[in-house]
């Protein structure tokens, strides 16, 4: 199917959806859950077929776990449904109303973005959630996944569009560009009479061609290089779980650890401890300046493309730092403005922590992991914005919606 014709048809659904109720709506996200998982010897087969082809064209083993599907994380995907379903409704809220001295009500009245277009790489989960978001939120979605998941992403949207065709829902609220040329992604961008919001999710490569190419307007959902700064007050022990966790529980995610500061005060002492978990432990490679090579000789020396890389990999850069000025500044120059995390004792320094450090979202004493749309009660997540207009960090609900002005007047004329 050409684009027009699917813009078009987006265009159409959304009038469509724009008319739904919110009995409506979970109820088609319900009859989708399910879906999923009447269709899953299908999805998983063509899941494996994604990862045969993922093997044969030599990608990494942490980008393979984010592209696998399996039982349980169909299951998950169906929960994800299921938990949108019991979220409260953002759309319709009336959020002010204000009566003006000419006897005018002037309200701002929350209501769906119209057309949302996603262009993703290799997670194919994210189809499935990315139609729940919208679909709750009364907004039509186009979606145009990596060539990597193409065969997941297609049974997966068949799944959507069928269980939406059994509840006599419209199954245009979800569309696949199934081509995968770089082309038509081109094309996608500039359909600026059809999309009304464009939201990238994937690495900086892709992330950066969308912000420069499109006429859309585009919510930059950005890369994570997440940094935990290790204060001469922290306790050890907290800080080197909180580092395991946020490192390896999986590489492959944009929330994950790539960056490490320690306080030069504690560094003698912490840096063998943490080469005994992360290193010895966990295998983790860690790329540290001069000082730390000079305690810890096992480490590899760093070079300065190290402080701004996102490995998504069992690779870590690590720094050591006089105070808290140095970490802070060190931080605002190479991070991805995403996730940043202090693990002090010291109160003054967490309230400086989180009132200079410029993110989405600042932790004191936990793992930056948690930075996810589920995690914060929003359910099922669109993206994590790290950009600072409209939305910032995991956006749910009410980040795909927008508002209009409604007045209620008795014949004013001005």
């Amino acid at each position: 199917m050409d684009l027009l014709t699917i813009g078009q048809q987006a265009k159409e659904s959304a009038r469509y959806m724009n008319r739904m109720g919110i009995t409506e709506k979970n109820q088609g996200l319900l009859l989708t859950a399910q879906s999923l998982l009447d269709h899953e010897e299908e999805i998983l087969t063509t899941n494996a077929q994604d990862i045969e082809n993922a093997k044969k064209n030599g990608m990494s083993p942490s980008m393979i776990d984010r592209l696998r599907l399996d039982h349980t994380r169909l299951e998950g995907m169906a929960d994800g449904l299921r938990q949108v379903a019991g979220l409260a409704d953002p759309v319709g809220e009336v959020t002010s109303m204000k009566p003006r001295p000419n006897g005018l009500l002037i309200g701002k009245k929350r209501v769906p973005l119209g057309v949302v277009g996603i262009i993703y790489e290799a997670r194919p989960n994210v189809t499935s959630d990315a139609f729940g978001l919208c679909f709750k939120t009364g907004n039509a979605v186009i979606l145009k996944g990596g060539s990597d998941a193409i065969c997941s992403n297609q049974a997966i949207v068949s799944a959507l569009r069928d269980g939406l065709k059994r509840g006599g829902f419209c199954e245009n609220a979800v569309q696949l560009i199934t081509s995968t040329d770089r082309e038509t992604t081109k094309q996608f961008m500039r359909m600026n009479g059809y999309v009304d919001v464009l939201i990238p999710r994937g690495g900086a490569g892709l992330i950066r061609a969308v912000v420069e190419n499109s006429t859309v307007p585009v919510i930059e959902t950005g890369t994570g290089n997440c940094h935990i700064y290790v204060d001469e007050s922290a306790d050890f022990e907290m800080a080197i779980n909180i580092i395991i966790n946020a490192k390896t529980q999986r590489v492959s995610v944009c929330n994950a650890c790539e960056s490490l500061i320690v306080h030069r005060a504690i560094a003698k002492d912490f840096l063998p401890l943490l080469k005994q978990r992360l290193m010895e432990e966990k295998q983790v490679e860690v790329r540290a300046d001069e000082c730390a090579c000079e305690i810890i000789p096992e480490f590899t020396r760093a070079n300065e493309s190290d402080w701004g890389t996102e490995y998504l990999d069992y690779i870590l850069s690590l720094r050591i730092v006089d105070n808290l000025d140095q970490a802070i500044a060190h931080i605002n120059r190479y991070n991805t403005g995403h996730s940043e995390a202090i693990i002090t004792n010291d109160y003054e320094n967490a309230q400086r922590f989180l009132n200079e450090v410029d993110a989405a979202a600042v932790y004191v004493n936990a793992s930056t992991r948690f930075t996810d749309g589920n995690e914060f009660g929003f359910g099922a997540e669109i993206g994590i914005s790290t950009q600072k207009l409209h939305a910032r960090g995991p956006m749910g609900l009410e980040a795909l919606t927008t508002t209009k002005y409604i007045i209620y007047g008795n014949g004013q004329v001005r």
